[in-house]
């Protein structure tokens, strides 16, 4: 049996909960992380001998070192690494206060980047292994009200993608995923942040509005069906690098491709005008 060892933060809860029970029934061994173990050891405790519960909270750096470490010890190795931790804070732009996005941020993004910087090194010496960036649709296509949870996710996105070009000539691979809205419990995790300002009241407001009245029954993905398809997506002979789960995030993203290409389009002879003439056949890239 080729037997795999996963790395999964934020396993206590939503999709890394789901995608941690996924893979622990698959047989694969697995290292659980979130910032609290209260729901990672009751879940390990069910495969003693092929799950172990970390404390690691992404943001701090002296819990990564000790998590990745404590799952090298265990298991041996990392095959793959499933960067899935995040929070969210809503509110207008203006709105936030700086102390919760800057948080966002350092979840969201640069705990997933340091994450990945810890974990490369053994990979890179056995050759093998792969990252799977759990980002969003609001990483692709953002909203009012959501904006800096977006950027963390557009710039995760974004180090994913020139990742994946840096590691995939040593023999690793590196993937994004882009969820819809998973009956996951989320609209009880999310929070609003700041002082609403009567004048995005038709933007940010309405958003909040729409929060404060939602049923799970308004989030059609399914947690089980999304583990099962990232577990088929990270294990592949060859991983793509995109990968769009549920049905609103497949219409939202398309709208948004949609909408690039007919921008990009429109403005192609504008692009090519503000060139030195002669210059496009020496371009570096």
């Amino acid at each position: 049996m080729n037997r795999k060892t996963w790395l999964i933060t934020g396993a206590s809860s939503g999709l890394g909960k789901a995608l941690a029970e996924y893979v622990l029934a698959r047989g694969d061994q697995a290292a659980l992380a979130a910032s609290s173990t209260a729901s990672t050891t009751e879940l390990a405790s069910r495969y003693p001998e092929t799950a172990l519960a970390l404390q690691l909270d992404v943001t701090d750096a002296e819990h990564r070192v000790d998590g990745v470490r404590s799952a090298l010890d265990r298991f041996g190795a990392i095959d793959i690494l499933v960067n899935n931790a995040a929070i969210d804070f809503i509110g207008g732009l203006e709105e936030q206060d700086e102390s919760d996005y800057r948080r966002l941020f350092e979840v969201n993004f640069f705990g997933a980047v340091a994450l990945t910087r810890e974990v490369l090194p053994s990979m890179r010496r056995r050759r093998a292994g792969v990252i799977v960036n759990v980002s969003s649709m609001d990483g692709f296509a953002s909203l009012p009200a959501n904006g800096y949870y977006s950027a963390s996710k557009f710039a995760l996105e974004g180090f994913t993608e020139a990742l994946w070009q840096e590691i995939e000539p040593l023999g690793l691979h590196a993937m994004v995923i882009q969820p819809g809205s998973f009956r996951t419990g989320i609209e009880h995790r999310t929070k609003s942040s700041g002082q609403p300002i009567e004048d995005y009241a038709a933007t940010a407001g309405a958003f909040r509005q729409i929060l404060e009245g939602i049923t799970p029954e308004m989030f059609p993905g399914d947690p089980r069906k999304a583990a099962e398809a990232i577990y088929a997506s990270a294990t592949s002979p060859e991983p793509r690098h995109w990968v769009v789960l549920g049905s609103d995030a497949q219409r939202r993203i398309g709208v948004k491709l949609d909408q690039l290409r007919a921008e990009f389009d429109a403005g192609k002879d504008m692009a090519l005008s503000t060139d030195f003439p002669g210059s496009a056949e020496h371009a570096v890239l």
